[in-house]
């Protein structure tokens, strides 16, 4: 689906406790990674959600911070990522977006843990300008829609694996 062709998405209602969320961002490209943030900000901060947030080097560790989250004593109710990669000259591009996203999933899939994942990957900075706008097309905002539906879901199995070590 393309962003032109997003849905608008309504607030979703949790049952239960405001939840409590870590994002992960990776803010190289801070103007719109912080775009990214300010857009799940405003869909979190609708349902009440308190937010944690870390900041790592860059996309590529993104997957790791997860997994030693959910290794933590602290504990959340789901897991936001926020990061851009901008094509560039070389194949670093390929291998960096592969990884990153191939990890994110085999992290959330093992443990099974609630994940909005809001990585741009894009060939240039206009592109992901476009979409870290505070407007409809917003990708953090995308993502965090996306970690509230994963956060119902563990909420309606009462599935809490990654807290079970």
């Amino acid at each position: 689906m393309s962003t032109k062709d997003a849905p608008v998405r309504a607030t979703r209602t949790l049952s239960g406790e405001p939840p409590r969320i870590l994002v992960i961002q990776a803010p190289y490209y801070a103007e719109v990674v912080g775009g990214m943030l300010a857009g799940a900000r405003g869909v979190l901060e609708g349902v009440g959600a308190s937010l944690d947030v870390v900041d790592v080097a860059g996309a590529y560790e993104m997957p790791a911070a997860l997994r030693m989250a959910l290794g933590a004593t602290e504990r959340w109710d789901g897991f936001l990522m926020l990061g851009c990669v901008v094509k560039g000259e070389t194949d670093h591009y390929d291998f960096i977006c592969a990884s990153v996203c191939q990890g994110a999933m085999t992290v959330a899939s093992e443990y099974g843990a609630p994940l909005g994942f809001g990585l741009l990957t894009v060939a240039s900075l206009d592109q992901a300008i476009a979409r870290s706008r505070p407007d409809q097309h917003n990708k953090g905002a995308e993502a965090a829609h996306a970690v509230l539906g994963q956060v119902t879901l563990a909420r309606r199995w009462h599935f809490s694996h990654w807290a079970r070590r």
